[in-house]
């Protein structure tokens, strides 16, 4: 614990070498978390990149007394929303343009070698598509408390709200994820805990 303190707090001085040790410990969490967010790997990739270059560039601004998880987490969060942003715009462009377009028939959807992954892969397509339909303020504690166990009071923490909103917030989506998908669909388990 002394040398995760030790690098947050030598990061905040714009030490590079211990940046890039506190990215190392959290780029994979990070990853997943922006994975399930925006449901595309190579996106993913491009925004955990994104992400650390903005927090590279605001480094002057974070606080070492506060854990660098939640704070890089608070970043790409911000960037995730961005790109839903710029995703809606780029989807109503392509809803003037059409699907008899020819930019519109290069999108291609690569079918599932193996019979047996067909039903998977379209539980998992649906899933992921219900979790693109929530608003930011669901998504975001939803897949905090899903993907990385957090506990509400660590999700507050990241998301700026009090433990008892990301609790209504979480309960929110995953009613409207239960909405959305079939009564024999699995929903993951939140894996957050309480307090």
């Amino acid at each position: 614990m002394e040398r995760a303190d030790t690098d947050e707090r030598r990061a905040a001085a714009g030490d590079p070498g211990a940046f890039s040790r506190l990215m190392t410990a959290t780029k994979g969490d990070l990853y997943r978390l922006v994975l399930r967010y925006v449901g595309d790997p190579d996106e993913a990739m491009d925004l955990v990149q994104d992400t650390y270059a903005a927090a590279w560039l605001a480094i002057g601004r974070y606080d070492s007394t506060r854990p660098f998880g939640a704070w890089i987490r608070t970043i790409a969060l911000n960037r995730c929303r961005d790109w839903s942003r710029r995703r809606r715009v780029r989807r109503m462009i392509r809803g003037v343009i059409g699907l008899d377009a020819p930019e519109a028939q290069r999108v291609g959807d690569p079918a599932p070698g193996v019979e047996d992954h067909v039903d998977d892969r379209q539980r998992m397509a649906r899933l992921q598509a219900a979790l693109h339909s929530l608003p930011d303020a669901q998504r975001a504690p939803l897949l905090l408390a899903a993907l990385e166990g957090r506990s509400h009071a660590e999700i507050g923490g990241i998301l700026g709200v009090s433990p008892k909103a990301v609790e209504l917030r979480i309960a929110r989506a995953r009613r409207t994820l239960l909405a959305q998908l079939d009564a024999g669909s699995p929903l993951p388990a939140t894996g957050g805990r309480e307090g």
